[in-house]
């Protein structure tokens, strides 16, 4: 029943919010912002709007568009560096969860001194306390995904050592978050169903862990119903504004339930696939996963109840097993198209199994410690086994 809720970011939400950028109170007077290496960002005119509203605004910018998908240490580093350089006082993030995520990592190492992996809490980090508050952050989200614009976390892959860790502090938050489905319109298909079966999952895997009480649950469940409901139609229609609401709707809530609650080891096991595979979407991953991961949990009956509470969440009003939702995650993934995804098509190899599985844990033990029964190396193996194509 107890939880622990703290989520200070205004967040202004639908469809036309980035018209209304202008008119919120800014942290600062020159903004970095932060964009993908890739070209949507200014292709789909998204930069020169953000450009124009901060202008408005009486801010100056200076844009920073190194960010790769599955952000790198040395690109925080450099955006860092950028940001001292140029002076600049808070950070506006402008994209997808990669772009946030690197945002609070530049934010973090734009004040502090040393190496981001000083301050990071788990594997290889040398968990120092960061000593001086990060830039403050206005994130601008352009997909429906991490629900990073909700959270005070940041996912960065140490390429150095092979390691994709989160660093959280409460000063991530965002202050401000404009969260307008219409910037999302332009999200290819497949990344479409990437992004929303992140979300998706951090909500599955909140709802069935050992942290889950009452206020996650509440988020939890409600993600899920309009993840779930709504993602098909807008891979198949990315114009579809009601299901671009829906799914970023769905995104935000499961946002809060990291916050509020926690997401389970799933996540470490894709953690490791995408660290030693740098090309491979994030999503994907847990796609990939999805089926054997939560099959496992079934087969131990650790929580019968929360699996067929999910199947109906899903529509299938009619559930008496927990195995339905399992059928209703399958029809999810056929219905999006991705349900013939393929380690093998990103690189990974049976052979890889072990040393991605004993990754899994040695960076990222924590989220496994919030399993409702322990997954040995063994265990992790046999997911893995079980989800290769």
């Amino acid at each position: 029943m107890s939880f622990n809720m703290y989520i200070p970011t205004r967040t202004l939400f639908g469809a036309g919010q980035l018209n209304n950028l202008k008119d919120q109170v800014m942290p600062g007077k020159k903004a970095m912002i932060v964009i993908s290496n890739g070209k949507s960002t200014r292709e789909n005119g998204y930069l020169a709007r953000v450009e124009e509203q901060l202008k408005i605004a009486g801010v100056e910018t200076a844009v920073f568009d190194k960010v790769e998908p599955n952000p790198l240490k040395s690109t925080v580093m450099a955006g860092a560096a950028f940001s001292k350089e140029n002076h600049c006082d808070f950070i506006v993030a402008l994209g997808g969860g990669s772009c946030m995520d690197a945002s609070k990592a530049i934010a973090i190492m734009a004040t502090n001194p040393g190496d981001l992996w000083d301050y990071v809490q788990s594997g290889t980090g040398k968990r120092k306390v960061i000593e001086n508050k990060p830039l403050p952050i206005v994130a601008v989200t352009t997909t429906a995904g991490t629900g990073s614009e909700t959270d005070m976390g940041a996912v960065v892959t140490n390429e150095e050592t092979q390691e994709k860790l989160a660093i959280k502090t409460p000063e991530l938050f965002p202050v401000l978050a404009i969260v307008d489905p219409e910037l999302m319109k332009s999200v290819p298909p497949k990344f479409t169903a990437f992004q929303g079966w992140d979300a998706l999952s951090h909500s599955m895997e909140g709802y069935i862990n050992n942290k889950s009480n009452l206020m996650s649950d509440m988020y939890a469940i409600t993600a899920i119903e309009n993840v779930s409901r709504y993602l098909a139609r807008a891979v198949k229609d990315g114009n579809d504004i009601e299901a671009r609401e829906r799914v970023a709707f769905g995104n935000n809530l499961s946002g809060i339930v990291m916050c509020v609650g926690a997401i389970s080891s799933q996540h470490s096991l894709e953690h490791a696939m995408s660290a030693y595979h740098q090309d491979l979407p994030h999503g994907a991953g847990l796609i990939m996963l999805s089926k054997a991961y939560f099959t496992h949990f079934i087969e131990k009956h650790v929580c019968d109840e929360r699996f067929i509470r999910m199947a109906k969440a899903m529509g299938m009003e009619d559930a008496k097993e927990p195995m339905d939702f399992i059928t209703m995650l399958t029809k999810l993934q056929e219905e999006c198209g991705v349900a013939d995804l393929k380690m093998s098509d990103y690189g990974i190899k049976p052979e890889e199994f072990e040393t991605l599985a004993r990754n899994a844990k040695d960076t990222n033990s924590g989220l496994f410690l919030v399993d409702r029964c322990e997954l040995s190396i063994e265990d992790c193996i046999a997911i893995y086994k079980s989800s290769y194509k």
